[in-house]
């Protein structure tokens, strides 16, 4: 069994599952219902994947559901996992960006309440806690989903996203077209590593447009949201004191939530993630019908351990699908990709 030190980050890839080598947890509040909320991220042993468990009101576990796929109940504004029960965990994409960008395999995630914590409205707060807690390497080879062909989803509105074969490991190519000014035509392609995910991704926040505050607030969302976890425009300009942390910082952060969003195919993804004017409702979509297809992958054993070249930056070309002004009804708080 090998330790990594709390703090410690990880340089290499690894063959081997891993999970925390003690618990550790974050406060804050949720973005939509701005209700208290604290998560605990626990170790798990191999072969147990990432676990959400809801606390009941004696503050023991209540209900538990595998971070898969089949559990997302709703994408508006957020992606939300449940059962036949109802939801359990909304706004999960956040910290499970943060466990898999940084290639944690087996964890309980423990909430207290309906909401996953937004925090400062990106991963750097949940990378931080794992960082604090350390991570630990299973003696259990680790499995991937090898992408065999390409998955390709299309909407009316010219929003797409496909997953395709890529031979270095994992890759998210993100375009997003806003007709404000200020956002306009943005575009990112990264090699995830967690070197990568760390330096290029994790600190890049959600955002959401002043002028549908009143609109969201009337319908449920966005109760929670601040300057202090909002990267918030109006007159095409950022209101927040601060300013922007990366020039690109909207379709980073775009790339963070697909991150978390295809975490939820349940081991790491050999493969390339293609979104243009992309949403939690898109991502969901092209997973589900990569993993409704047994001759789109395949699950292979470990991957070489060398690391695959980390390529970030402005992407040169587009991603081939015409990418006009958004409708009014995406133009809304991403927090994590817009509106499906």
């Amino acid at each position: 069994m090998t330790v990594a030190k709390p703090g410690a980050k990880s340089t290499t890839a690894t063959t081997l599952q891993t999970t925390l080598l003690a618990p550790v947890s974050v406060s804050g509040i949720g973005v939509h219902s701005g209700l208290p909320a604290t998560l605990t991220l626990h170790p798990a042993p191999a072969h147990h994947g990432i676990v959400f468990s809801r606390l009941g009101r004696a503050g023991e576990p209540d209900r538990e559901i595998l971070a898969d796929v089949r559990a997302v109940t709703a994408t508006d504004f957020a992606t939300v996992l449940g059962d036949a029960k109802g939801p359990l965990c909304s706004t999960a994409e956040h910290v499970l960006s943060a466990l898999r960008g940084l290639g944690i395999d087996n964890v309980v995630v423990e909430i207290d309440g309906p909401e996953a914590p937004i925090m400062d409205g990106s991963a750097a707060d949940f990378i931080a806690a794992v960082d604090r807690a350390g991570i630990r390497t299973l003696e259990a080879p680790r499995k991937y989903i090898e992408v065999l062909k390409t998955i390709r989803v299309a909407r009316k509105d010219g929003a797409s996203g496909e997953l395709a074969p890529y031979a270095r490991g994992f890759r998210v190519e993100a375009e997003i077209d806003f007709s404000e000014p200020l956002i306009g035509r943005q575009s990112y392609a990264l090699d995830v590593t967690a070197d990568s995910f760390r330096r290029e991704i994790s600190r890049a926040r959600t955002f959401g447009f002043m002028r549908d505050v009143a609109r969201l607030w009337s319908a449920g969302y966005a109760l929670g949201a601040s300057f202090d976890n909002t990267l918030v425009i109006s007159d095409n300009r950022v209101m927040n004191p601060e300013g922007v942390r990366f020039a690109d910082e909207f379709v980073r952060h775009k790339v963070l939530d697909a991150v978390g969003d295809l975490a939820l195919a349940g081991a790491p993804l050999l493969g390339v993630y293609r979104s243009v004017r992309g949403g939690h409702g898109l991502n969901h979509a092209v997973l589900s019908a990569l993993m409704a297809d047994p001759t789109a992958w395949r699950l292979v054993d470990p991957a070489p351990a060398r690391r695959p070249r980390s390529v970030v930056g402005a992407m040169v070309e587009p991603l081939g699908v015409p990418a006009s002004g958004l409708p009014a009804g995406l133009a809304v708080p991403a927090y994590g990709p817009s509106v499906s």
